[in-house]
């Protein structure tokens, strides 16, 4: 047997073993379709019967209801498994600040909108500077904040100050994290009402990654918590200000921040792993208990995966094409998506802003 007979043997031995003439891995491939909504306008009803204002929050609990906060209308609405839409709190374009029962309660400009096991809803009302709470009962209840005070005090609920805080997520305790937007930090909200900062520094824009208050964010504006209480931001800079920071940021449970994906102040629409990819001013995210994410890459008007080990992948939509398409993959169209949800069954949730509707992502089959 020749020499070169044998490292051809050898060779073709060791790329089959590593995988480099392996069949790739599968694609999944969602299926989207309007869920409710798709005109403007406030209509209670079913399905494509409602009516939204740019539903810019999303939110679904353990029975598979959906939540929206309505930032055209300020009003939070809610969507049960069958698509019949309420609205859960709040007054159709009545702006304004009040607790109360349910269309008492007044909302201005609400954004992030989050849910606990206890069917407890949690709004970050933007410009009230609040964070308000709906008890199941439809009891509306300021959390934290100070009605139209602009600040960064931490310390009790009532004496606290937000800066226009955009994102919201609560954790297996009960604890309620806050992207406090327009403060460039992270809060947390503990059971008994204490706010602290636990990432950033007010005040202070950038893009740092470190510890808690080592760490700079720049204009963070989605949050979200799996399984194991790691935190997810969203670090946009969506005010404008472009191209900003445009990246996917993790907090883990010892403080630490870390930028997962994105490279800072390009944007754009590669994937591939961590600083490979490319985000277009993302606004959602979500995930799941064991740590997969998903984003709603808002200015790009599509949406992504991020997988455990940090690879982004595209999954519905296509790069700048604003459209209002279901479909499967990238046949879908949206028009600056603001917020996802993944439900307990794997179901995604997205708050297809300027398309007034929200849209149900369905993974039904790996393509080859």
């Amino acid at each position: 047997m020749s020499c070169r007979y044998l490292l051809y043997i050898l060779l073709n031995s060791i790329f089959i073993n590593s995988g480099f003439l392996q069949r790739p891995l599968p694609k999944e491939v969602y299926r989207y379709t309007t869920f409710a909504g798709g005109s403007y306008g406030h209509l209670d009803g079913i399905g494509t019967i409602a009516k939204f204002r740019a539903p810019e929050g999303i939110a679904v609990d353990k029975n598979g209801n959906v939540y929206t906060t309505e930032y055209g209308s300020s009003i939070v609405r809610k969507i049960t498994p069958d698509g019949i839409v309420s609205t859960l709190a709040g007054k159709d374009s009545a702006l304004g600040f009040a607790d109360g029962i349910s269309h008492e309660a007044r909302f201005n400009r609400p954004h992030g909108i989050a849910v606990d096991k206890f069917l407890n809803v949690y709004v970050a009302d933007m410009k009230n500077c609040t964070i308000r709470k709906i008890s199941p009962n439809g009891k509306v209840e300021t959390v934290a904040g100070v009605p139209k005070v602009e600040g960064s005090s931490d310390g009790k609920s009532s004496k606290a100050t937000f800066n226009q805080p955009e994102g919201i997520a609560v954790n297996s305790k009960g604890y309620i994290y806050v992207a406090d937007t327009y403060n460039f930090i992270i809060r947390e909200i503990s059971t008994d009402g204490n706010v602290k900062t636990i990432a950033g520094k007010a005040g202070i824009a950038g893009s740092a990654d470190g510890k808690a208050v080592q760490s700079r964010f720049n204009m963070p504006i989605g949050i979200a918590i799996d399984g194991e209480d790691n935190i997810y931001v969203v670090d946009a800079d969506y005010d404008g200000n472009a191209p900003g920071n445009c990246t996917i940021r993790k907090i883990n449970t010892k403080g630490v921040v870390t930028t997962l994906a994105g490279i800072t102040g390009q944007t754009g629409s590669a994937d591939g792993k961590g600083s490979l990819a490319t985000f277009n001013r993302p606004v959602g995210i979500t995930v799941t208990k064991e740590g997969i994410v998903y984003i709603a890459d808002t200015e790009g008007d599509i949406i992504r995966k991020i997988t455990a080990n940090g690879i982004v992948s595209t999954i519905g939509g296509k790069y700048l094409v604003e459209d209002n398409q279901d479909g499967k993959g990238n046949d879908a169209r949206f028009n600056d998506p603001q917020a996802i949800a993944i439900s307990d069954k794997g179901v995604l949730f997205i708050a297809d802003t300027f398309n007034n509707r929200v849209v149900k992502g369905e993974l039904i089959e790996n393509e080859k």
